[in-house]
C-alpha cells in the first residue's frame, strides 16, 4: 500500500490557518517579519475586519492602504472606530481618496457600498483599434478590476458591453457599437439596490460582474463575484444566527468576547424561557387531569417534540426557499395546503408508530392499566394534531414575518418549537379529556 505524503504547509497557509485563533498582538508578531511578497498574499487573503485591525499597528501604514482597491478601502474604513477613519483616509492619493468617499456616502448593503468605482470603458463610436489602445492606456494609468470593456455615452450613460475576446477577435477598423452587447439585453443593477438581490440575480444570471447604474443610466461602478462571495458568507451567516436565536456575530467565533457572546445568546434565551413559561402554564391547567391520569405525564415530551421539530423542518425549508427566491410571498396558499397535507400524512405515520409503541409497551412491561387502547389512541390523535399544526404554524410564520417587513428568518426553529410546545399541550390534553372522559378522567 502506498501514501502520498501530505506537502508541507508555506508560512502563508499556516498563518491563514492559524490567524482565527491569535489575538491582535500575535497577529501582528507574526505578520511583520514575513517577506514583504508573503506578507501581502497574508493581507489580501483576510477580510476587511481583519485588515482593518492589523492596519493599526503596523508600521508605514500608506503602503498598505495604498494596494488595495477602492471598494476594498472603503470596506476597511467602514471596519475601523469613528475616531481612525480620517487619518486614515489621508493615506490615499487624492483621486481614490475621492473615489473612497462616494462609496461610504452608500449604505453597506446597498450597490454602490459593494461596486468597484474603476472599470475598462470606451465610447461606442470609437474602433477596435482605437479602443484596445485607449484601453491599454487606462490600465496604465488607473489600474482596475477588468472583467468587461462598458460602452459609455458623452453624460457616462451605460449603452452597452463586450468582453475583452470580443474586442481582440473583431476587425481593426469596426465600430465598438457593432461589436457589443446592447444595454437592453445587458443585466444591470441600480445603485441603491440590496446586495441580496444582486447575489440572487448575478446567480441566476451565472455573472462574474455586473453594472451598477444610477436611476438616470450613468455608469457609476461594477460588482464583482468576489464582492458576491463576501456578501452571501455575510447574509448566511445572518440566517443562520437568526435561525439559532442568536444574535448576528459581529466578529469570528473565538475572537468575539466572552460578554458579547452571553449578549448574544442570553438576550434571546431569555425571550424563550418567558414563552415557555406560556407551556408551565397549560401544564398548571390541566393540572387536575394529571393528578387522575399520571400516565399522561409519559407522553408529554414525545407530543411536544413531535410537534417542535415539524414545525422547525417547516420554517427552516420556507426560510430557504425564500432566501433563494423560489417562493415568494403571493404562494402563501399554495405553501399552506401543502403543508397541512404533509402535516396529516407524517403526523398520521407518526401517530401509528405512537400507538404501537403503547400496544407493545403494554405487553412487554403492563402498568397502563385496562385502558391502554384508549390511551394508545389518545396519543395517535394528538400526533396527527400536533404535527398538522406545527407543519402549518411553521411554514407561515415566515410569510407572516415577510408581510411585515421583517426578515423571515427570525422565524427561528427554537422561536417555532415554543409556539408549537404550548398548543401541543393543549391538544394533547383535549384529546384525552374527550377520549378518557369516564374511564381514566
Amino acid at each position: 500500500m502506498t501514501t502520498t505524503a501530505t506537502p508541507p504547509q508555506s508560512d502563508v497557509e499556516a498563518l491563514l490557518d492559524a490567524w482565527p485563533t491569535l489575538d491582535v498582538d500575535e497577529q501582528l508578531a507574526r505578520f511583520v517579519p514575513l517577506p514583504r511578497h508573503e506578507a501581502e498574499e497574508v493581507f489580501f487573503a483576510l477580510s476587511a475586519r481583519d485588515q482593518a485591525a492589523l492596519l493599526v499597528g503596523l508600521p508605514h501604514r500608506r503602503s498598505w492602504m495604498r494596494l488595495l482597491a477602492p471598494d476594498d478601502a472603503a470596506d476597511l474604513i467602514q471596519e475601523l472606530e469613528p475616531e481612525e477613519r480620517e487619518a486614515t483616509l489621508a493615506l490615499l492619493d487624492d483621486p481614490t481618496r475621492l473615489e473612497v468617499m462616494a462609496l461610504l456616502a452608500y449604505a453597506e448593503d446597498e450597490a454602490g457600498g459593494l461596486m468597484n468605482p474603476r472599470f475598462a470603458r470606451v465610447r461606442a463610436d470609437m474602433t477596435v483599434d482605437e479602443a484596445v489602445s485607449y484601453l491599454r492606456k487606462q490600465a496604465r494609468e488607473r489600474p482596475s478590476s477588468m472583467s468587461y470593456i462598458y460602452a459609455l455615452d458623452d453624460q457616462q450613460r451605460l449603452l452597452g458591453a463586450l468582453s475583452f475576446r470580443e474586442l481582440f477577435a473583431a476587425p481593426p477598423d469596426r465600430r465598438v457599437r457593432d461589436v457589443m452587447t446592447a444595454l437592453e439585453d445587458l443585466v444591470t443593477v441600480l445603485e441603491d439596490q440590496d446586495q441580496e438581490q444582486i447575489s440572487h440575480q448575478m446567480a441566476e444570471f451565472d455573472l462574474i460582474a455586473v453594472p451598477v447604474v444610477d436611476s438616470e443610466g450613468r455608469m457609476k461602478g461594477v460588482v464583482t463575484l468576489d464582492d458576491i462571495v463576501d456578501v452571501v458568507q455575510e447574509e448566511a451567516t445572518e440566517d443562520i444566527a437568526k435561525m439559532a436565536a442568536v444574535s448576528t456575530p459581529e466578529a469570528p467565533y473565538l475572537q468575539t468576547p466572552f460578554l458579547d457572546m452571553i449578549r448574544q445568546r442570553g438576550v434571546w434565551l431569555t425571550v424563550l424561557f418567558l414563552g415557555e413559561m406560556l407551556t408551565a402554564s397549560a401544564m398548571a391547567y390541566f393540572e387536575g387531569e394529571l393528578h387522575k391520569a399520571t400516565v399522561l405525564a409519559l407522553f408529554i415530551p414525545l407530543i411536544i417534540s413531535s410537534g417542535g421539530n415539524s414545525g422547525s423542518q417547516a420554517s427552516t425549508l420556507i426560510i430557504r426557499a425564500m432566501a433563494l427566491g423560489e417562493v415568494r410571498l403571493q404562494d402563501w396558499f399554495r405553501v399552506v395546503r401543502r403543508e397541512l397535507g404533509l402535516g396529516l400524512v407524517l403526523g398520521t405515520g407518526l401517530g401509528l408508530l405512537g400507538i404501537l409503541r403503547v400496544m407493545v409497551w403494554e405487553q412487554v412491561s403492563p402498568g397502563l392499566g385496562a385502558h391502554y387502547v384508549l390511551i394508545g389512541v389518545t396519543v395517535a390523535l394528538s400526533l396527527v394534531g400536533v404535527v398538522t399544526f406545527g407543519t402549518t404554524v411553521g411554514s407561515m410564520l415566515p410569510f407572516l414575518l415577510r408581510r411585515l417587513g421583517l426578515d423571515p428568518a427570525s422565524a427561528s426553529a427554537p422561536f417555532v418549537a415554543t409556539l408549537v410546545d404550548v398548543t401541543g399541550l393543549v391538544i394533547y390534553f383535549t384529546a384525552a379529556i374527550t377520549l378518557l372522559r369516564g374511564t381514566l378522567l
